[in-house]
Protein backbone atom coordinates (compact mmCIF):
# COMPACT_ATOMS: atom_id res chain seq x y z
CA UNK A 1 0.00 0.00 0.00
CA UNK A 2 1.23 3.57 -0.69
CA UNK A 3 1.18 4.38 3.01
CA UNK A 4 3.88 1.74 3.44
CA UNK A 5 5.96 1.72 0.25
CA UNK A 6 6.26 5.52 0.11
CA UNK A 7 8.27 5.25 3.32
CA UNK A 8 9.91 1.83 3.12
CA UNK A 9 9.57 0.54 -0.42
CA UNK A 10 7.91 -2.82 -0.91
CA UNK A 11 8.44 -6.38 -2.08
CA UNK A 12 5.93 -8.89 -3.42
CA UNK A 13 6.43 -12.41 -4.73
CA UNK A 14 3.36 -13.61 -6.61
CA UNK A 15 2.29 -16.24 -9.09
CA UNK A 16 -0.31 -15.93 -11.84
CA UNK A 17 -2.40 -19.07 -12.29
CA UNK A 18 -4.34 -20.56 -15.18
CA UNK A 19 -7.76 -19.31 -14.10
CA UNK A 20 -9.10 -16.53 -16.27
CA UNK A 21 -11.14 -13.38 -16.50
CA UNK A 22 -12.51 -12.87 -20.02
CA UNK A 23 -13.52 -9.38 -21.14
CA UNK A 24 -15.40 -8.80 -24.41
CA UNK A 25 -15.74 -5.33 -25.92
CA UNK A 26 -18.21 -4.75 -28.73
CA UNK A 27 -19.55 -1.69 -30.53
CA UNK A 28 -23.32 -1.73 -31.17
CA UNK A 29 -24.55 -0.88 -34.65
CA UNK A 30 -28.16 0.22 -34.13
CA UNK A 31 -27.89 2.64 -31.19
CA UNK A 32 -25.46 4.61 -29.06
CA UNK A 33 -26.34 3.10 -25.67
CA UNK A 34 -23.78 1.87 -23.16
CA UNK A 35 -24.27 -1.75 -22.10
CA UNK A 36 -22.24 -3.35 -19.35
CA UNK A 37 -22.66 -7.00 -18.34
CA UNK A 38 -20.99 -8.51 -15.26
CA UNK A 39 -22.75 -10.05 -12.22
CA UNK A 40 -25.33 -7.36 -13.01
CA UNK A 41 -26.35 -5.61 -16.23
CA UNK A 42 -26.39 -1.88 -16.80
CA UNK A 43 -27.85 -0.04 -19.78
CA UNK A 44 -27.29 3.72 -19.74
CA UNK A 45 -27.02 6.56 -22.24
CA UNK A 46 -23.56 7.74 -21.17
CA UNK A 47 -20.50 5.99 -19.76
CA UNK A 48 -20.38 8.56 -16.94
CA UNK A 49 -23.68 7.15 -15.66
CA UNK A 50 -22.30 3.62 -15.08
CA UNK A 51 -22.28 2.37 -11.51
CA UNK A 52 -19.36 -0.02 -12.10
CA UNK A 53 -16.41 2.20 -11.15
CA UNK A 54 -13.62 0.29 -12.94
CA UNK A 55 -15.44 0.10 -16.27
CA UNK A 56 -16.59 3.70 -16.04
CA UNK A 57 -13.14 5.14 -15.34
CA UNK A 58 -11.33 2.93 -17.87
CA UNK A 59 -13.68 3.96 -20.68
CA UNK A 60 -13.62 7.64 -19.72
CA UNK A 61 -9.82 7.61 -19.52
CA UNK A 62 -9.74 6.72 -23.22
CA UNK A 63 -12.43 9.17 -24.29
CA UNK A 64 -15.24 6.66 -24.82
CA UNK A 65 -18.55 8.16 -23.71
CA UNK A 66 -21.26 6.14 -25.49
CA UNK A 67 -21.94 3.45 -28.12
CA UNK A 68 -20.06 0.65 -26.36
CA UNK A 69 -20.83 -2.77 -24.91
CA UNK A 70 -18.62 -4.66 -22.46
CA UNK A 71 -19.24 -8.12 -21.05
CA UNK A 72 -17.12 -10.21 -18.70
CA UNK A 73 -17.06 -13.77 -17.40
CA UNK A 74 -14.65 -15.32 -14.92
CA UNK A 75 -13.53 -18.79 -13.92
CA UNK A 76 -13.59 -17.81 -10.24
CA UNK A 77 -15.91 -15.60 -8.18
CA UNK A 78 -15.00 -12.07 -7.15
CA UNK A 79 -14.05 -11.21 -3.58
CA UNK A 80 -11.89 -14.31 -3.15
CA UNK A 81 -8.43 -12.75 -2.86
CA UNK A 82 -7.16 -13.73 -6.30
CA UNK A 83 -7.02 -10.29 -7.86
CA UNK A 84 -10.16 -10.48 -9.99
CA UNK A 85 -10.86 -6.72 -9.86
CA UNK A 86 -7.44 -5.79 -11.22
CA UNK A 87 -7.63 -8.63 -13.77
CA UNK A 88 -10.91 -7.19 -15.01
CA UNK A 89 -9.51 -3.67 -15.21
CA UNK A 90 -6.30 -4.69 -17.00
CA UNK A 91 -8.26 -6.87 -19.40
CA UNK A 92 -10.65 -4.03 -20.18
CA UNK A 93 -7.80 -1.55 -20.70
CA UNK A 94 -6.13 -3.95 -23.12
CA UNK A 95 -9.43 -4.44 -24.97
CA UNK A 96 -9.94 -0.68 -25.23
CA UNK A 97 -6.39 -0.16 -26.46
CA UNK A 98 -6.74 -2.93 -29.05
CA UNK A 99 -10.00 -1.43 -30.26
CA UNK A 100 -8.62 2.10 -30.51
CA UNK A 101 -5.30 0.90 -31.98
CA UNK A 102 -3.35 2.39 -29.07
CA UNK A 103 -0.64 -0.15 -28.25
CA UNK A 104 1.31 0.42 -25.06
CA UNK A 105 4.17 -1.16 -23.16
CA UNK A 106 3.11 -3.55 -20.36
CA UNK A 107 4.31 -1.15 -17.67
CA UNK A 108 2.15 1.64 -19.11
CA UNK A 109 -0.97 -0.54 -18.93
CA UNK A 110 -0.14 -1.60 -15.36
CA UNK A 111 0.39 2.01 -14.28
CA UNK A 112 -2.82 3.04 -16.02
CA UNK A 113 -4.70 0.46 -13.95
CA UNK A 114 -2.91 1.60 -10.78
CA UNK A 115 -3.83 5.21 -11.51
CA UNK A 116 -7.51 4.31 -11.82
CA UNK A 117 -7.65 2.19 -8.68
CA UNK A 118 -5.29 4.08 -6.37
CA UNK A 119 -5.56 7.70 -7.48
CA UNK A 120 -8.95 8.17 -9.15
CA UNK A 121 -11.00 5.70 -7.09
CA UNK A 122 -8.86 6.06 -3.94
CA UNK A 123 -8.88 2.33 -3.24
CA UNK A 124 -6.72 1.34 -0.22
CA UNK A 125 -4.75 -1.25 -2.17
CA UNK A 126 -1.27 -1.83 -3.56
CA UNK A 127 0.16 -2.29 -7.05
CA UNK A 128 0.78 -6.03 -7.09
CA UNK A 129 -2.50 -7.24 -8.62
CA UNK A 130 -2.35 -4.86 -11.57
CA UNK A 131 1.25 -5.72 -12.41
CA UNK A 132 0.67 -9.46 -12.05
CA UNK A 133 -2.37 -9.26 -14.35
CA UNK A 134 -0.18 -7.56 -16.96
CA UNK A 135 2.97 -9.66 -16.64
CA UNK A 136 1.86 -13.07 -15.32
CA UNK A 137 4.36 -15.75 -14.32
CA UNK A 138 6.15 -16.33 -11.04
CA UNK A 139 7.33 -12.82 -10.46
CA UNK A 140 9.11 -10.59 -7.96
CA UNK A 141 7.91 -7.00 -7.71
CA UNK A 142 10.22 -4.51 -6.03
CA UNK A 143 8.30 -1.30 -5.35
CA UNK A 144 10.28 1.91 -4.88
CA UNK A 145 9.43 4.75 -2.54
CA UNK A 146 8.41 6.76 -5.60
CA UNK A 147 5.95 4.04 -6.61
CA UNK A 148 8.08 2.68 -9.46
CA UNK A 149 7.92 -1.09 -9.87
CA UNK A 150 10.84 -3.30 -10.87
CA UNK A 151 9.44 -6.51 -12.41
CA UNK A 152 11.71 -9.59 -12.17
CA UNK A 153 10.57 -13.00 -13.44
CA UNK A 154 11.72 -15.73 -11.07
CA UNK A 155 13.13 -18.74 -12.90
CA UNK A 156 12.31 -22.14 -11.41
CA UNK A 157 12.77 -25.42 -13.36
CA UNK A 158 9.51 -26.88 -14.66
CA UNK A 159 9.96 -30.10 -12.70
CA UNK A 160 10.42 -28.06 -9.51
CA UNK A 161 7.30 -26.02 -10.24
CA UNK A 162 5.34 -29.24 -10.70
CA UNK A 163 6.59 -30.42 -7.31
CA UNK A 164 5.61 -27.10 -5.74
CA UNK A 165 2.11 -27.15 -7.25
CA UNK A 166 1.57 -30.75 -6.14
CA UNK A 167 2.24 -29.76 -2.53
CA UNK A 168 0.49 -26.39 -2.53
CA UNK A 169 -3.28 -26.71 -2.23
CA UNK A 170 -5.98 -24.11 -2.88
CA UNK A 171 -9.41 -24.48 -1.28
CA UNK A 172 -12.36 -22.13 -1.53
CA UNK A 173 -13.72 -21.18 1.90
CA UNK A 174 -17.11 -20.17 0.44
CA UNK A 175 -16.64 -16.81 2.14
CA UNK A 176 -16.56 -13.68 -0.02
CA UNK A 177 -15.32 -10.48 1.58
CA UNK A 178 -14.81 -6.80 0.88
CA UNK A 179 -11.09 -6.13 0.48
CA UNK A 180 -11.64 -2.40 0.87
CA UNK A 181 -12.99 -2.78 4.41
CA UNK A 182 -9.99 -4.87 5.51
CA UNK A 183 -7.31 -2.70 3.89
CA UNK A 184 -8.95 0.58 4.90
CA UNK A 185 -8.41 -0.40 8.52
CA UNK A 186 -4.72 -1.04 7.88
CA UNK A 187 -4.29 2.16 5.85
CA UNK A 188 -5.90 4.24 8.60
CA UNK A 189 -3.57 2.68 11.17
CA UNK A 190 -0.54 3.38 8.95
CA UNK A 191 -1.40 7.05 8.56
CA UNK A 192 -2.41 7.62 12.19
CA UNK A 193 0.01 9.30 14.59
CA UNK A 194 -0.10 6.17 16.74
CA UNK A 195 0.46 3.41 14.22
CA UNK A 196 -0.54 0.68 16.71
CA UNK A 197 2.33 -1.55 15.57
CA UNK A 198 0.92 -2.00 12.04
CA UNK A 199 4.03 -0.52 10.41
CA UNK A 200 6.35 -2.86 12.31
CA UNK A 201 4.23 -5.87 11.35
CA UNK A 202 4.25 -4.85 7.69
CA UNK A 203 8.04 -4.51 7.82
CA UNK A 204 8.20 -8.03 9.23
CA UNK A 205 5.92 -9.31 6.45
CA UNK A 206 8.10 -7.64 3.80
CA UNK A 207 11.20 -9.27 5.27
CA UNK A 208 9.48 -12.66 5.30
CA UNK A 209 8.73 -12.02 1.62
CA UNK A 210 12.43 -11.64 0.86
CA UNK A 211 13.11 -14.94 2.67
CA UNK A 212 10.34 -16.67 0.72
CA UNK A 213 11.79 -15.35 -2.53
CA UNK A 214 15.20 -16.78 -1.63
CA UNK A 215 13.64 -20.15 -0.74
CA UNK A 216 11.76 -20.30 -4.05
CA UNK A 217 14.92 -19.55 -6.04
CA UNK A 218 16.56 -22.52 -4.33
CA UNK A 219 13.46 -24.72 -4.84
CA UNK A 220 13.45 -25.15 -1.05
CA UNK A 221 9.70 -25.55 -0.85
CA UNK A 222 9.53 -26.92 2.69
CA UNK A 223 11.23 -23.73 3.82
CA UNK A 224 8.60 -21.86 1.82
CA UNK A 225 5.92 -23.65 3.85
CA UNK A 226 7.58 -22.79 7.17
CA UNK A 227 7.88 -19.15 6.15
CA UNK A 228 4.24 -19.08 5.11
CA UNK A 229 3.33 -20.01 8.68
CA UNK A 230 5.46 -17.13 9.96
CA UNK A 231 3.66 -14.92 7.43
CA UNK A 232 0.28 -16.19 8.69
CA UNK A 233 1.14 -15.29 12.28
CA UNK A 234 2.34 -11.81 11.29
CA UNK A 235 -0.52 -11.05 8.91
CA UNK A 236 -3.32 -11.92 11.31
CA UNK A 237 -1.99 -9.23 13.66
CA UNK A 238 -2.68 -6.55 11.03
CA UNK A 239 -6.46 -6.53 11.40
CA UNK A 240 -9.23 -8.35 13.22
CA UNK A 241 -10.72 -9.04 9.78
CA UNK A 242 -7.77 -10.89 8.21
CA UNK A 243 -9.04 -14.27 9.40
CA UNK A 244 -12.23 -15.59 10.97
CA UNK A 245 -12.38 -18.02 13.94
CA UNK A 246 -13.59 -20.94 11.82
CA UNK A 247 -10.62 -20.61 9.43
CA UNK A 248 -8.18 -20.20 12.33
CA UNK A 249 -9.49 -23.39 13.95
CA UNK A 250 -9.38 -25.29 10.66
CA UNK A 251 -5.82 -24.14 9.95
CA UNK A 252 -4.59 -25.22 13.40
CA UNK A 253 -6.27 -28.60 12.98
CA UNK A 254 -4.75 -29.18 9.54
CA UNK A 255 -1.29 -28.34 10.82
CA UNK A 256 -1.66 -30.84 13.65
CA UNK A 257 -3.34 -33.68 11.74
CA UNK A 258 -2.07 -33.45 8.16
CA UNK A 259 1.40 -31.97 8.45
CA UNK A 260 0.51 -28.66 6.82
CA UNK A 261 3.63 -26.51 7.26
CA UNK A 262 2.04 -23.19 6.46
CA UNK A 263 -0.65 -21.37 4.60
CA UNK A 264 -2.37 -18.11 3.92
CA UNK A 265 -5.78 -16.67 3.23
CA UNK A 266 -5.39 -15.26 -0.27
CA UNK A 267 -5.44 -11.51 -0.73
CA UNK A 268 -6.28 -9.17 2.13
CA UNK A 269 -7.83 -12.00 4.14
CA UNK A 270 -11.19 -12.57 5.76
CA UNK A 271 -12.20 -15.42 3.46
CA UNK A 272 -11.80 -16.33 -0.19
CA UNK A 273 -9.23 -19.02 -0.98
CA UNK A 274 -7.12 -20.80 1.60
CA UNK A 275 -3.66 -21.82 0.38
CA UNK A 276 -1.96 -24.68 2.24
CA UNK A 277 1.50 -26.17 1.83
CA UNK A 278 1.29 -29.90 2.61
CA UNK A 279 4.46 -31.88 1.75
CA UNK A 280 3.48 -35.46 2.65
CA UNK A 281 -0.23 -36.06 3.32
CA UNK A 282 -1.73 -34.31 0.33
CA UNK A 283 -4.17 -37.07 -0.62
CA UNK A 284 -5.52 -37.35 2.93
CA UNK A 285 -5.80 -33.58 3.16
CA UNK A 286 -7.80 -33.50 -0.07
CA UNK A 287 -10.16 -36.20 1.20
CA UNK A 288 -10.71 -34.39 4.49
CA UNK A 289 -11.33 -31.03 2.83
CA UNK A 290 -13.76 -32.67 0.39
CA UNK A 291 -15.66 -34.09 3.36
CA UNK A 292 -15.92 -30.50 4.63
CA UNK A 293 -17.44 -29.34 1.34
CA UNK A 294 -14.25 -27.87 -0.21
CA UNK A 295 -12.80 -29.41 -3.35
CA UNK A 296 -9.18 -28.69 -4.19
CA UNK A 297 -8.72 -26.16 -6.98
CA UNK A 298 -6.36 -27.54 -9.59
CA UNK A 299 -4.03 -24.96 -11.08
CA UNK A 300 -0.69 -24.36 -12.75
CA UNK A 301 1.34 -21.18 -13.24
CA UNK A 302 0.31 -19.00 -16.17
CA UNK A 303 3.35 -17.34 -17.72
CA UNK A 304 1.48 -14.98 -20.03
CA UNK A 305 -0.20 -11.89 -18.69
CA UNK A 306 -3.31 -10.22 -20.10
CA UNK A 307 -3.58 -10.67 -23.85
CA UNK A 308 -5.92 -10.02 -26.74
CA UNK A 309 -7.22 -13.32 -28.13
CA UNK A 310 -9.50 -11.91 -30.85
CA UNK A 311 -9.56 -8.51 -32.52
CA UNK A 312 -12.28 -8.58 -35.19
CA UNK A 313 -11.97 -5.07 -36.57
CA UNK A 314 -13.28 -4.18 -40.01
CA UNK A 315 -10.48 -1.77 -40.84
CA UNK A 316 -6.72 -1.83 -40.38
CA UNK A 317 -6.76 1.67 -38.89
CA UNK A 318 -9.04 3.18 -36.22
CA UNK A 319 -8.65 6.88 -35.41
CA UNK A 320 -11.77 7.39 -33.32
CA UNK A 321 -14.09 4.89 -31.71
CA UNK A 322 -17.20 6.35 -33.36
CA UNK A 323 -15.86 5.54 -36.81
CA UNK A 324 -15.88 1.78 -36.28
CA UNK A 325 -19.35 0.38 -35.48
CA UNK A 326 -18.39 -3.30 -35.88
CA UNK A 327 -15.50 -4.02 -33.56
CA UNK A 328 -15.21 -6.90 -31.12
CA UNK A 329 -12.22 -7.48 -28.89
CA UNK A 330 -11.82 -10.37 -26.47
CA UNK A 331 -9.15 -10.28 -23.81
CA UNK A 332 -8.06 -13.02 -21.44
CA UNK A 333 -6.43 -12.11 -18.12
CA UNK A 334 -5.09 -14.57 -15.56
CA UNK A 335 -5.84 -14.49 -11.84
CA UNK A 336 -2.91 -14.33 -9.47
Amino acid sequence: MPGFYEKHGGYVLAMAIDKYMHVILNVPIADRLVRLHYSKSEVVSRVAHLNHPLAREALLMHGIHDAIEVASVADLPSGTGLGSSSCYLVGLLNAIRAYLARPAAPEEVAEEACRIELQILKQPIGKQDQYMAVYGGLTELEIGKDGSVDVRPLTVPTYSLSDFVSKTHLYYTNIQRNTTDILSEQTAALRAADRSGVEDRLLRIRDIGYEIGAAMKESNFDRFGELMHAHWLAKRELSSRVTVPAIEQLYDYLRAEYGVLGGKVAGAGGGGFLMLYCPHKGEKLMQFMKSQGSDRLGYFPEFDGSRVILNARNSHTVHHHKSQPSTQVRVSTDHD
